[in-house]
């Protein structure tokens, strides 16, 4: 698929997420920011592909990504980030989201499978109740130390 086409609308990702499903395949979810790709995202998103057939991404908005992280983010805007994000072979779908919290798009979507980094705990992943209420599975992955966007972001400002 190229990667354009990777970026869907939520409706049209829901529509995709229920023809894979009725063809037996496991769906992934996991959201974020992914503001400046690094290698921790890399990991972390190949390690959710692997939990399921299918990995769907949910996107942070430039706007939701300035209410978390701050007036001088994001660095890249949200069509960059999709591109980038859609560019993964292991990719297989992104939508953008503006809300505070994935959560209404998780209760829209509903996949089998919810993935954060191990920076969370089931309990304290939003959504998990969710996917748990309708039979999927609520996972964890270890993510890979040293990397972050923010420490990224230091780093370069020490030069």
């Amino acid at each position: 698929m190229e990667t354009p086409n990777k970026i869907k609308s939520k409706s049209d990702l829901k529509s995709q997420i229920r023809d894979w499903q009725a063809e037996g395949q496991k769906v992934v979810f996991t959201n974020g920011c992914f503001d400046i790709l690094h290698l921790g995202h890399i990991d972390y998103l190949e390690k959710a592909r692997a939990a399921g057939d299918k990995l769907v991404v949910g996107l942070n908005s430039d706007e939701s990504v300035c209410k978390l992280k701050g007036p001088k983010r994001p660095i890249n805007k949200e069509y960059a980030r999709s591109r980038m994000l859609a560019a993964f072979s292991f990719v297989d779908g992104v939508t953008v989201f503006g809300e505070d919290t994935p959560k209404e798009l998780i209760e829209f979507l509903l996949p089998d499978i919810l993935i954060k980094g191990s920076d969370y705990t089931v309990e304290t992943i939003v959504g998990a109740d969710i996917v748990l209420k309708h039979g999927g599975e609520v996972k964890t992955i270890n993510l890979v130390d040293g990397f972050s966007t923010t420490n990224i972001i230091e780093k370069i400002k020490e030069k």
